[in-house]
Protein backbone atom coordinates (compact mmCIF):
# COMPACT_ATOMS: atom_id res chain seq x y z
CA UNK A 1 0.00 0.00 0.00
CA UNK A 2 1.16 3.51 -0.74
CA UNK A 3 0.43 6.39 1.61
CA UNK A 4 0.18 10.06 0.75
CA UNK A 5 -0.37 12.90 3.18
CA UNK A 6 -3.27 15.12 2.21
CA UNK A 7 -5.00 18.18 3.65
CA UNK A 8 -8.08 17.68 5.80
CA UNK A 9 -11.23 17.57 3.72
CA UNK A 10 -14.62 16.13 4.56
CA UNK A 11 -16.30 13.52 2.38
CA UNK A 12 -18.86 15.78 0.78
CA UNK A 13 -16.21 18.38 0.05
CA UNK A 14 -13.89 15.74 -1.40
CA UNK A 15 -16.50 14.35 -3.77
CA UNK A 16 -17.46 17.81 -4.91
CA UNK A 17 -13.86 18.83 -5.49
CA UNK A 18 -13.07 15.58 -7.28
CA UNK A 19 -16.07 16.02 -9.53
CA UNK A 20 -14.90 19.49 -10.42
CA UNK A 21 -11.36 18.36 -11.20
CA UNK A 22 -12.02 15.14 -13.02
CA UNK A 23 -15.68 15.11 -13.97
CA UNK A 24 -18.46 13.13 -12.34
CA UNK A 25 -18.16 10.32 -14.87
CA UNK A 26 -14.68 9.48 -13.56
CA UNK A 27 -15.92 9.18 -10.01
CA UNK A 28 -18.79 6.91 -11.04
CA UNK A 29 -17.06 4.77 -13.61
CA UNK A 30 -13.42 4.29 -12.74
CA UNK A 31 -13.23 2.29 -9.51
CA UNK A 32 -9.80 0.90 -10.26
CA UNK A 33 -8.36 4.39 -10.53
CA UNK A 34 -10.11 5.75 -7.45
CA UNK A 35 -9.21 5.71 -3.80
CA UNK A 36 -11.26 2.94 -2.27
CA UNK A 37 -9.65 3.92 1.03
CA UNK A 38 -10.45 7.60 0.63
CA UNK A 39 -12.11 7.72 4.03
CA UNK A 40 -8.65 8.31 5.48
CA UNK A 41 -7.90 11.35 3.35
CA UNK A 42 -11.36 12.73 3.95
CA UNK A 43 -10.63 12.84 7.66
CA UNK A 44 -7.25 14.50 7.52
CA UNK A 45 -5.25 11.27 7.81
CA UNK A 46 -3.30 9.25 5.30
CA UNK A 47 -4.68 8.47 1.90
CA UNK A 48 -4.62 4.74 1.21
CA UNK A 49 -4.26 3.80 -2.42
CA UNK A 50 -6.00 0.53 -3.25
CA UNK A 51 -7.38 -1.15 -6.32
CA UNK A 52 -10.82 -2.18 -5.05
CA UNK A 53 -14.08 -0.29 -5.32
CA UNK A 54 -14.29 -0.49 -1.52
CA UNK A 55 -12.49 -2.32 1.26
CA UNK A 56 -14.14 -4.59 3.80
CA UNK A 57 -13.98 -3.99 7.55
CA UNK A 58 -15.42 -5.97 10.47
CA UNK A 59 -17.79 -4.68 13.12
CA UNK A 60 -17.03 -6.20 16.53
CA UNK A 61 -20.70 -6.85 17.19
CA UNK A 62 -20.46 -9.68 14.64
CA UNK A 63 -18.60 -11.57 17.39
CA UNK A 64 -20.76 -10.53 20.35
CA UNK A 65 -21.62 -14.13 21.29
CA UNK A 66 -17.95 -15.11 21.48
CA UNK A 67 -17.15 -11.93 23.41
CA UNK A 68 -20.01 -12.30 25.86
CA UNK A 69 -19.12 -15.98 26.23
CA UNK A 70 -15.53 -15.06 27.18
CA UNK A 71 -14.17 -17.05 24.23
CA UNK A 72 -12.25 -13.95 23.19
CA UNK A 73 -11.66 -10.41 24.42
CA UNK A 74 -11.56 -6.98 22.85
CA UNK A 75 -7.76 -7.26 22.73
CA UNK A 76 -8.12 -10.39 20.59
CA UNK A 77 -10.31 -8.62 18.04
CA UNK A 78 -7.57 -7.36 15.66
CA UNK A 79 -6.06 -10.85 15.32
CA UNK A 80 -9.50 -12.40 14.90
CA UNK A 81 -10.38 -9.93 12.13
CA UNK A 82 -7.11 -10.70 10.37
CA UNK A 83 -7.95 -14.42 10.44
CA UNK A 84 -10.81 -13.63 8.05
CA UNK A 85 -8.49 -11.67 5.75
CA UNK A 86 -9.90 -8.37 7.02
CA UNK A 87 -7.55 -5.52 7.92
CA UNK A 88 -9.89 -2.90 9.37
CA UNK A 89 -11.99 -3.03 12.55
CA UNK A 90 -14.94 -1.25 14.13
CA UNK A 91 -15.07 -1.59 17.91
CA UNK A 92 -18.02 -1.67 20.31
CA UNK A 93 -17.49 0.28 23.53
CA UNK A 94 -19.16 -2.30 25.80
CA UNK A 95 -16.34 -4.75 25.10
CA UNK A 96 -13.64 -2.41 26.43
CA UNK A 97 -14.55 -3.51 29.98
CA UNK A 98 -14.24 -0.04 31.47
CA UNK A 99 -10.81 0.54 29.94
CA UNK A 100 -11.59 3.63 27.84
CA UNK A 101 -9.39 5.82 30.08
CA UNK A 102 -6.72 3.17 30.66
CA UNK A 103 -3.71 4.41 28.69
CA UNK A 104 -1.84 1.09 28.98
CA UNK A 105 -4.86 -0.85 27.70
CA UNK A 106 -5.39 1.47 24.75
CA UNK A 107 -1.66 1.30 23.94
CA UNK A 108 -1.76 -2.51 24.04
CA UNK A 109 -4.78 -2.62 21.72
CA UNK A 110 -3.03 -0.21 19.37
CA UNK A 111 0.10 -2.37 19.44
CA UNK A 112 -1.87 -5.48 18.58
CA UNK A 113 -3.45 -3.70 15.64
CA UNK A 114 -0.03 -2.64 14.43
CA UNK A 115 1.36 -6.17 14.80
CA UNK A 116 -1.49 -7.56 12.70
CA UNK A 117 -1.49 -4.75 10.13
CA UNK A 118 -5.05 -3.82 11.09
CA UNK A 119 -6.55 -0.32 10.89
CA UNK A 120 -8.90 0.99 13.61
CA UNK A 121 -11.84 2.82 12.03
CA UNK A 122 -14.38 3.69 14.70
CA UNK A 123 -15.85 2.91 18.11
CA UNK A 124 -19.58 2.19 18.34
CA UNK A 125 -20.84 3.82 21.55
CA UNK A 126 -23.94 2.72 23.43
CA UNK A 127 -25.15 3.08 27.00
CA UNK A 128 -23.80 6.58 27.58
CA UNK A 129 -27.11 8.41 27.85
CA UNK A 130 -29.48 10.02 25.35
CA UNK A 131 -27.84 12.80 23.35
CA UNK A 132 -31.35 14.13 22.71
CA UNK A 133 -32.64 13.86 26.28
CA UNK A 134 -35.38 16.47 26.98
CA UNK A 135 -33.68 17.22 30.31
CA UNK A 136 -30.86 19.66 29.48
CA UNK A 137 -28.68 18.45 32.36
CA UNK A 138 -29.02 14.81 31.34
CA UNK A 139 -28.39 15.75 27.72
CA UNK A 140 -25.19 17.55 28.69
CA UNK A 141 -24.13 14.61 30.84
CA UNK A 142 -24.64 12.27 27.86
CA UNK A 143 -22.42 14.53 25.77
CA UNK A 144 -19.71 14.46 28.44
CA UNK A 145 -20.04 10.68 28.84
CA UNK A 146 -18.96 10.33 25.21
CA UNK A 147 -15.81 12.45 25.64
CA UNK A 148 -13.69 9.51 26.80
CA UNK A 149 -14.59 7.58 23.65
CA UNK A 150 -13.59 10.50 21.44
CA UNK A 151 -10.18 10.51 23.14
CA UNK A 152 -9.83 6.72 22.94
CA UNK A 153 -10.78 6.80 19.25
CA UNK A 154 -8.11 9.41 18.59
CA UNK A 155 -5.46 7.36 20.40
CA UNK A 156 -6.35 4.25 18.41
CA UNK A 157 -6.21 6.10 15.10
CA UNK A 158 -9.95 5.89 14.41
CA UNK A 159 -11.74 8.48 12.31
CA UNK A 160 -15.07 8.41 14.20
CA UNK A 161 -17.19 7.38 17.12
CA UNK A 162 -20.65 6.05 16.29
CA UNK A 163 -23.42 7.38 18.54
CA UNK A 164 -27.20 7.22 18.81
CA UNK A 165 -29.66 10.07 18.25
CA UNK A 166 -31.94 8.94 21.07
CA UNK A 167 -34.61 11.37 22.25
CA UNK A 168 -38.23 11.63 23.40
CA UNK A 169 -41.18 13.76 22.41
CA UNK A 170 -42.76 14.85 19.17
CA UNK A 171 -41.09 14.45 15.77
CA UNK A 172 -39.71 17.96 15.40
CA UNK A 173 -38.90 18.34 19.08
CA UNK A 174 -36.76 15.21 18.98
CA UNK A 175 -34.93 16.64 15.97
CA UNK A 176 -34.15 19.82 17.86
CA UNK A 177 -32.99 18.02 21.00
CA UNK A 178 -30.86 15.42 19.20
CA UNK A 179 -29.28 18.09 17.02
CA UNK A 180 -28.36 20.09 20.11
CA UNK A 181 -26.63 17.17 21.81
CA UNK A 182 -24.86 16.10 18.64
CA UNK A 183 -23.63 19.62 17.95
CA UNK A 184 -22.14 19.93 21.44
CA UNK A 185 -20.39 16.59 21.08
CA UNK A 186 -19.09 17.57 17.63
CA UNK A 187 -17.58 20.73 19.11
CA UNK A 188 -15.55 18.57 21.50
CA UNK A 189 -14.73 15.94 18.85
CA UNK A 190 -13.44 18.61 16.48
CA UNK A 191 -10.65 19.36 18.95
CA UNK A 192 -9.47 15.77 18.46
CA UNK A 193 -10.18 15.54 14.70
CA UNK A 194 -12.82 12.86 15.25
CA UNK A 195 -16.19 12.55 13.53
CA UNK A 196 -19.44 11.94 15.39
CA UNK A 197 -21.49 9.64 13.19
CA UNK A 198 -25.05 8.50 13.80
CA UNK A 199 -26.42 5.10 12.88
CA UNK A 200 -30.04 4.36 12.08
CA UNK A 201 -30.53 2.44 15.31
CA UNK A 202 -34.16 2.33 16.33
CA UNK A 203 -36.92 4.83 17.02
CA UNK A 204 -36.97 7.93 14.82
CA UNK A 205 -33.29 7.43 13.99
CA UNK A 206 -34.47 4.54 11.79
CA UNK A 207 -36.52 7.03 9.78
CA UNK A 208 -34.06 8.06 7.08
CA UNK A 209 -35.79 11.36 6.42
CA UNK A 210 -35.86 12.29 10.13
CA UNK A 211 -32.20 11.41 10.67
CA UNK A 212 -30.92 13.13 7.54
CA UNK A 213 -32.82 16.30 8.49
CA UNK A 214 -31.48 16.07 12.04
CA UNK A 215 -27.90 15.82 10.77
CA UNK A 216 -28.48 18.82 8.55
CA UNK A 217 -29.86 20.73 11.55
CA UNK A 218 -26.69 19.95 13.54
CA UNK A 219 -24.83 22.11 11.07
CA UNK A 220 -21.33 20.97 12.03
CA UNK A 221 -18.61 19.63 9.73
CA UNK A 222 -17.78 16.82 12.17
CA UNK A 223 -21.23 15.23 12.13
CA UNK A 224 -21.98 12.31 9.85
CA UNK A 225 -23.94 9.12 9.40
CA UNK A 226 -23.31 5.38 9.49
CA UNK A 227 -26.01 3.95 7.19
CA UNK A 228 -26.86 0.40 8.29
CA UNK A 229 -28.50 -1.89 5.71
CA UNK A 230 -30.86 -3.45 8.22
CA UNK A 231 -31.71 -1.14 11.13
CA UNK A 232 -34.88 0.45 9.81
CA UNK A 233 -37.45 -0.67 12.36
CA UNK A 234 -39.04 2.53 13.65
CA UNK A 235 -41.38 0.80 16.06
CA UNK A 236 -43.38 -2.37 16.58
CA UNK A 237 -44.53 -3.56 13.17
CA UNK A 238 -43.32 -0.39 11.45
CA UNK A 239 -40.46 -0.63 8.97
CA UNK A 240 -38.88 2.18 6.97
CA UNK A 241 -37.81 1.37 3.42
CA UNK A 242 -34.16 0.36 3.81
CA UNK A 243 -33.11 1.37 0.31
CA UNK A 244 -34.73 4.78 0.63
CA UNK A 245 -33.20 5.22 4.07
CA UNK A 246 -29.65 4.38 3.00
CA UNK A 247 -30.06 6.68 -0.01
CA UNK A 248 -31.09 9.53 2.29
CA UNK A 249 -28.21 8.96 4.71
CA UNK A 250 -25.36 8.43 2.22
CA UNK A 251 -24.69 12.17 1.62
CA UNK A 252 -23.58 12.33 5.28
CA UNK A 253 -21.82 8.94 5.41
CA UNK A 254 -18.46 8.49 7.09
CA UNK A 255 -18.94 4.72 7.22
CA UNK A 256 -21.29 2.04 5.91
CA UNK A 257 -22.56 -1.02 7.79
CA UNK A 258 -23.44 -4.15 5.81
CA UNK A 259 -25.92 -5.84 8.14
CA UNK A 260 -26.56 -9.54 7.43
CA UNK A 261 -28.69 -12.25 9.00
CA UNK A 262 -29.57 -15.17 6.74
CA UNK A 263 -28.45 -16.44 3.35
CA UNK A 264 -30.04 -18.52 0.60
CA UNK A 265 -28.38 -21.39 -1.24
CA UNK A 266 -26.90 -18.95 -3.75
CA UNK A 267 -25.16 -17.08 -0.94
CA UNK A 268 -27.34 -13.97 -1.14
CA UNK A 269 -28.69 -12.25 1.98
CA UNK A 270 -32.42 -12.92 2.07
CA UNK A 271 -33.47 -9.65 3.74
CA UNK A 272 -31.35 -7.17 1.77
CA UNK A 273 -30.63 -7.10 -1.95
CA UNK A 274 -26.90 -6.38 -1.74
CA UNK A 275 -26.61 -5.59 -5.44
CA UNK A 276 -29.31 -2.96 -5.19
CA UNK A 277 -27.90 -1.58 -1.94
CA UNK A 278 -24.31 -1.37 -3.14
CA UNK A 279 -25.46 0.26 -6.35
CA UNK A 280 -26.96 3.02 -4.18
CA UNK A 281 -23.87 3.25 -1.98
CA UNK A 282 -21.03 2.94 -4.48
CA UNK A 283 -22.44 3.97 -7.85
CA UNK A 284 -25.04 6.60 -7.03
CA UNK A 285 -23.20 8.12 -4.05
CA UNK A 286 -19.61 7.32 -5.03
CA UNK A 287 -18.62 5.69 -1.74
CA UNK A 288 -15.00 4.51 -1.82
CA UNK A 289 -14.38 3.84 1.87
CA UNK A 290 -14.66 0.71 3.97
CA UNK A 291 -17.90 -1.22 4.27
CA UNK A 292 -18.23 -3.02 7.58
CA UNK A 293 -19.56 -6.54 8.02
CA UNK A 294 -22.09 -6.75 10.85
CA UNK A 295 -23.42 -10.29 11.02
CA UNK A 296 -26.33 -10.85 13.42
CA UNK A 297 -27.79 -14.12 12.19
CA UNK A 298 -28.48 -17.24 14.21
CA UNK A 299 -28.48 -20.03 11.62
CA UNK A 300 -24.77 -19.80 10.84
CA UNK A 301 -22.05 -19.55 13.45
CA UNK A 302 -20.53 -16.10 13.90
CA UNK A 303 -17.40 -17.13 12.01
CA UNK A 304 -19.35 -18.66 9.13
CA UNK A 305 -21.73 -15.70 9.00
CA UNK A 306 -18.80 -13.30 8.73
CA UNK A 307 -17.28 -15.40 5.96
CA UNK A 308 -20.59 -15.60 4.08
CA UNK A 309 -21.05 -11.83 4.25
CA UNK A 310 -17.48 -11.23 3.10
CA UNK A 311 -17.91 -13.56 0.12
CA UNK A 312 -21.16 -11.82 -0.81
CA UNK A 313 -19.59 -8.35 -0.59
CA UNK A 314 -16.63 -9.49 -2.69
CA UNK A 315 -18.90 -11.04 -5.30
CA UNK A 316 -21.08 -7.97 -5.67
CA UNK A 317 -18.05 -5.68 -5.61
CA UNK A 318 -16.48 -7.59 -8.51
CA UNK A 319 -19.73 -7.42 -10.49
CA UNK A 320 -20.08 -3.66 -10.01
CA UNK A 321 -16.42 -3.09 -10.86
CA UNK A 322 -16.88 -5.05 -14.07
CA UNK A 323 -20.01 -3.09 -14.98
CA UNK A 324 -18.34 0.25 -14.31
CA UNK A 325 -15.23 -0.73 -16.25
CA UNK A 326 -17.40 -1.75 -19.23
CA UNK A 327 -19.30 1.52 -19.00
CA UNK A 328 -16.07 3.47 -18.98
CA UNK A 329 -14.71 1.52 -21.96
CA UNK A 330 -17.92 2.16 -23.86
CA UNK A 331 -17.68 5.89 -23.23
CA UNK A 332 -14.08 5.92 -24.33
CA UNK A 333 -14.92 4.06 -27.53
CA UNK A 334 -17.79 6.44 -28.21
CA UNK A 335 -15.47 9.40 -27.76
CA UNK A 336 -12.96 8.24 -30.35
Amino acid sequence: MQFMQTPSLDRRGFLGAAAGLFGSSLIASSPLALLSGCQSSLRGGSEVLRGNLFEISLAEWSLHKALHGKKMTNLDFPKKAKSFGIDAVEYVNSFFEGKAKDAKYIAELKRRCSDEGVRSLLIMCDGEGALGDPDSKKRQQAVENHHKWVIAAKELGCHSIRVNAQSRGKYEEQQKLAADGLRKLCEFAEQHEIYVIVENHGGLSSDGEWLSRTLKQVGHKRVGSLPDFGNFRIGKGKEYDRYKGVDELMPYAQGVSAKSHDFNEAGSEIHTDYERMLDIVCVKHGWRGDIGIEYEGGKLSEDDGIRATKVLLERVRAKIEKQLAAKKTGKQEAGK
